[in-house]
């Protein structure tokens, strides 16, 4: 609990978009401090938020020691708050920009929650994207190594010894950046074009058969790669019941996406 109540990234800007801008906050009476910092007072509103957004829980189901560690946390993001204004950081156009988008990420999201209520997909509707999805997906898996440089000239050359006749294990085993794969010889093990692998990765494997490897170096974030495919097969779809919390998420995304595109439709939107 003490380390999930250190503030995450998504609590910050959450906090940080509720503080922005004060004279939009309602009428309502605020709620008894829980602590003040230099004369600036930390509502009981806003632990809760926070304790929510940080530990996914309420300030209820705290202990009096946790409390007092969100709390704490609380009081030393006002600290850096204050320090921040001290010393200008709130008058920096990149800071004005990441709160500006901070605060329509909290709006957007509660907006959308407040759509979505009681629009849960149906058994069938997930039904109709399972059966989409399952026809869109990849029908085959790649056993595949690759071999992994920093440079497009040392790509190059290996690819040039390949041609020679040398094995793609031996150079990988030797000559390849990749720690992890690099002792077993460059093999990735099996790979699914659906994968969470960089599109130029996974264009390049889509051209290759059985025991082929890439004569053009692959370019990604990671560097240069040389790709082999040892052998290929039929991939196994997943069932219904395996995927249907992912099936949930994409039904309900569009569904938000559908509500967005209504609102479109009346919006003046003009873009430069």
């Amino acid at each position: 609990m003490k380390t999930r109540l250190l503030l995450p990234l998504a609590a910050l800007a959450l906090v940080a978009a509720c503080k922005q801008k004060p004279a939009e906050a309602t009428a309502a009476a605020p709620a008894a401090p829980v602590a003040t910092v230099n004369g600036k007072a930390i509502g009981a509103d806003l632990l809760e938020t926070y304790v929510k957004a940080a530990a996914g829980r309420s300030v209820s189901e705290l202990s009096p020691e946790q409390r007092s560690e969100a709390v704490d946390a609380l009081v030393r993001m006002q600290l850096l708050a204050d320090e921040a204004d001290k010393q200008g950081v709130t008058k920096d156009k990149n800071t004005l920009a990441m709160l500006d988008l901070s605060r329509l990420e909290v709006l957007q999201r509660t907006v959308t929650a407040n759509y979505l209520k009681g629009k849960e997909p149906t058994e069938q509707e997930l039904r109709a994207e399972y059966d989409a999805q399952m026809a869109a997906a990849p029908r085959t898996e790649f056993r595949v190594r690759h071999i992994l440089v920093q440079s497009e000239e040392l790509a190059n050359k290996l690819i040039a010894r390949l041609q020679k006749g040398e094995r793609f294990e031996k150079l990988a085993a030797t000559e390849s950046a990749d720690a992890q794969s690099k002792p077993r010889g460059g093999d990735l093990g099996w790979v699914s074009p659906g994968s969470a692998l960089p599109p130029p990765f996974i264009q390049a494997l889509l051209g290759l058969k059985k025991g082929g490897y890439t004569t053009t170096p692959v370019r990604t974030q990671f560097g240069f790669h040389i790709l082999k495919v040892d052998e290929t097969r039929e991939a196994t779809l997943p069932t219904f019941d395996q995927v249907k919390e992912r099936l949930v998420q994409i039904v309900l995304s569009k569904k938000v996406k559908t509500y967005t595109d209504e609102l479109l439709k009346t919006a003046k939107v003009e873009r430069k």
